[in-house]
C-alpha cells in the first residue's frame, strides 16, 4: 500500500484528479489531491514567494502521510515536485511527471516557455488575460483551454473543468527551481508521456527528460488531461508504478 499525494496543474485544482482518486482508492492505496495554497476552493492568499508557499503546503503532507510516498504532479506541478525532491528525498519513494516541467537547476516555468517557444503556449497565452495589480492570469477564452487542455476529452467534462479554472499567480513563471545530484537525483523519477497533447507536446516532454532521465517512461495516447480522456488508463499507468 503507498501513499499518493497528486498535483494539480497550473489553473486547475485538486477536482481534476475527481475520476483518479476513487480508482486509486480501489486498488487499497491512501490518495490525497490537495488544493494548492490559492488554487481552487483553497482561499488562501497567494505570498509573494508562491513557490515557497506551496512546497511548503505540500512538504507538510508528505510529512504525515504513511510511507511509501509517491508524489504525482501534472504539467506546471512538475516545478513543486522538482523542489519537493530536493527538499526531502528520504520521505519520497517516487516522483511521477504526468506531462509534466521537468527542468534544470535554476529554471522554471518562464524558462521552459522560452526554451520550448513551438510548445503550446503561446497559444493558451493568447486567451489569458493578465491583472499586473492582482499578480495573477485568468483564462478568459475557454475555446483555448479546451483546445490546450481538454482535446480528448468528453463535452461534459470539459464544461465542469472549464467552469472551476482558477486564477494562476504570475509570479510562479518567475520562479526558478533549484536541485542537485545528490538530493533530487536520487529519488526515483517516471514520467507519462501525453502523446496527442497541444499544451505540452510530446517532443517538449522528451527534450526535458533528456537533461533528467526518467525509468520508466510510460506513453499514453491521450491529451493533456489523461484523468478526463482515459482515467481508467492513467489510474493503471500510476498504480504500476507502486
Amino acid at each position: 500500500m503507498a501513499s499518493y499525494i497528486l498535483i494539480h496543474g497550473g489553473m486547475h485544482g485538486g477536482w481534476c484528479w475527481e475520476k483518479i482518486v476513487p480508482l486509486l482508492e480501489a486498488a487499497g492505496h491512501r490518495v490525497l489531491a490537495p488544493d494548492l495554497p490559492g488554487m481552487g476552493s483553497d482561499t488562501t492568499p497567494f505570498a509573494a514567494d508562491v513557490m515557497r508557499q506551496w512546497t511548503d503546503a505540500m512538504a507538510a503532507l508528505v510529512m504525515e502521510a504513511e510511507v511509501p510516498v509517491i508524489l504525482v504532479g501534472h504539467s506546471r506541478a512538475g516545478v513543486t515536485l522538482s523542489e519537493l525532491g530536493e527538499r526531502m528525498p528520504e520521505r519520497i519513494a517516487r516522483l511521477v511527471y504526468l506531462a509534466a516541467v521537468l527542468t534544470t537547476d535554476g529554471k522554471g516555468m518562464g524558462d521552459m516557455v522560452v526554451d520550448f517557444p513551438d510548445s503550446g503556449a503561446a497559444k493558451l497565452a493568447a486567451g489569458v488575460s493578465v491583472d499586473d495589480a492582482a499578480g495573477t492570469l485568468t483564462m478568459t477564452d475557454l475555446d483555448a483551454a479546451a483546445w490546450g487542455f481538454y482535446n480528448m476529452c468528453a463535452p461534459e467534462d470539459v464544461v465542469a473543468a472549464q467552469r472551476r479554472l482558477s486564477k494562476e499567480p504570475l509570479a510562479i513563471m518567475a520562479s526558478p527551481i533549484h536541485v542537485t545530484p545528490d538530493r533530487f537525483g536520487r529519488v526515483p523519477r517516471s514520467y507519462i508521456e501525453t502523446e496527442f497533447d497541444n499544451a505540452m507536446p510530446l517532443d517538449v516532454q522528451r527534450a526535458m527528460q533528456r537533461e533528467w532521465p526518467c525509468d520508466p517512461v510510460i506513453t499514453l495516447p491521450s491529451d493533456h488531461s489523461p484523468f478526463y480522456s482515459m482515467p481508467q488508463r492513467l489510474a493503471e499507468a500510476l498504480l504500476s508504478l507502486a
